[in-house]
């Protein structure tokens, strides 16, 4: 069994998750280094909450401000100009708004994999990523619902959309109509992700709430955290309640991005009307998601100064499937060339090889090595384990998946049937400025919420502690212990 000395007590911390109960797991994987006590979780996970933000944070914080400034600013311009402001045209007239749609639901898929499947399967390493991933899965959900409602031209009818009640007389929403799908997968993935969040919080905000030194913080940490008392009643309650949200949220994994890939498949666009695309999809929306993952996790080790619960093999374990999904996806390339050969289908054929060989060589060539070719640098394990490698690597990863949709979008759109229905989709200075702005929206909820709330679940890593490290707990200034 994988052991540490505790600095404070000299006793030994089980480290491998197992427990002192759980008996001989082998060489497994330390997931809190550094001695820590119940006490040091506490302080470390829950410090950044009481401390008046660094200037580091302002700094970050004023420049994701600024770029979201530009995202609302350029929206706003949108709304009251209209649509002629941005590339689309005929024969592309899905633009970089469905682009980025396609793209950010894709980066929500990891929080709910890691907080529900992996919790499913007792993968104990997710401890130390599940929160942050899980309000990453909100604020970009959020972010991708901006884009339909910019796409549509008319945002003030988006209700249209939603199956109620209405002045309209017999005119409802179209069911048969993808974008209808959309709404209700997107909105029920949306609830579940806030609830699933909200409940794995409960525990820790009670911790900021008795470790709270002023009234006013006191009580609005009270009423967030619902009373809790950590009772055993209350934790058997709990545990119930995360359990079945977990398996709530898991078909949800492969139900949103699946139906995201209708819009595409349900259509006779040769290119787009392909069995392939649902795991095509969910496999490129897992590789994208943990590519963010990793992105930000190792911004969020390094500022706030939690290498001891974020470790390098918690690291690691997110590179092995950013390198299994990038095999995928690769795969999933390959096939869509050889089906187009198979089939027999000359329209197939065409598109097909002018994603390759065409006027958009240059993206589907960032799209293939970025997405199939740079990750397989993680089957070396110092590689995998590099933080500045990793960084890198994730960045890539993020601009490859951006270009599949691009590429998926604009190719098999800019040259119709005919040639005298060809076109040209080059982006406009509009819509540059929505997306690079959505990443501006993104962090500020993003930076927003690593302020005020505890990004890491501290009440799940004590789990995995050894019982003996609450003897050694230290009591720091305004420090309590809960476990």
């Amino acid at each position: 069994m994988a052991t540490e000395t505790n600095t404070l007590t000299g006793r030994s911390i089980y480290t491998d998750g197992a427990g002192p109960l759980g008996g001989p797991r082998g060489d497994r994987e330390i997931l809190v280094t550094g001695g820590k006590t119940y006490g040091d979780v506490d302080d470390d996970v829950i410090r950044h909450t009481e401390q008046f933000p660094t200037k580091l944070w302002w700094m970050a914080f004023g420049a994701a401000v600024s770029v979201a400034l530009i995202f609302i600013t350029s929206v706003m311009m949108l709304f009251a100009t209209g649509l002629g402001t941005q590339a689309i045209n005929s024969p592309v007239g899905w633009g970089v708004d469905i682009i980025n749609f396609v793209f950010w639901i894709g980066i929500g898929h990891a929080g709910t994999l890691i907080s529900a499947i992996l919790f499913l399967f007792r993968q104990k390493w997710r401890t130390a990523v599940n929160r942050s991933a899980e309000a990453m899965t909100i604020f970009a959900v959020m972010t991708a619902g901006t884009f339909p409602l910019i796409h549509v031209g008319r945002p003030y009818f988006a209700y249209w959309l939603l199956p109620i009640p209405n002045g309209r007389g017999p005119l409802w929403m179209n069911f048969n109509s993808p974008l209808a799908w959309d709404v209700f997968a997107i909105s029920t993935y949306g609830t579940i992700s806030i609830v699933f969040w909200y409940v794995g919080l409960v525990p820790d905000l009670a911790s900021v709430r008795d470790r709270a030194r002023s009234k006013l913080r006191k009580t609005i940490y009270g009423i967030l955290s619902l009373g809790w008392r950590g009772s055993n009643r209350s934790w058997r309650h709990y545990e119930s309640a995360y359990l079945m949200l977990a398996g709530l949220a898991t078909p949800l994994v492969f139900s949103v991005h699946t139906i995201v890939s209708f819009d595409f498949a349900t259509s006779v666009i040769p290119g787009w009307h392909a069995t392939i695309f649902p795991p095509y999809f969910v496999i490129g929306a897992i590789f994208s998601g943990f590519g963010m993952v990793v992105s930000l996790m190792v911004i969020l080790r390094s500022v706030f100064n939690l290498k001891d619960y974020i470790t390098i093999n918690t690291m690691e374990s997110m590179n092995k499937i950013i390198m299994l999904t990038g095999m995928l996806v690769g795969f999933a390339y390959s096939t869509e060339f050889f089906m187009a050969w198979y089939s027999g289908n000359e329209f197939e054929g065409f598109v097909f090889k002018n994603r390759a060989f065409g006027p958009y060589w240059w993206a589907y060539a960032i799209m293939f090595s970025c997405n199939a070719i740079f990750p397989q640098i993680f089957w070396i394990k110092s590689m995998r384990r590099n933080i500045a490698v990793m960084f890198v690597i994730s960045i890539i990863v993020n601009i490859g998946m951006w270009f599949e949709r691009y590429v998926i979008i604009v190719t098999s759109l800019q040259r119709d049937y005919l040639p005298g229905s060809w076109g040209v989709y080059n982006l406009k200075p509009m819509d540059w400025c929505i997306t690079l702005g959505s990443f501006g929206w993104f962090m500020t909820f993003f930076l927003l919420f690593c302020r005020v709330l505890p990004t890491i679940a501290g009440f799940e890593v004590k789990v995995w502690m050894n019982p003996d490290a609450a003897s050694g707990k230290v009591y720091k200034s305004g420090g309590s212990h809960h476990g």
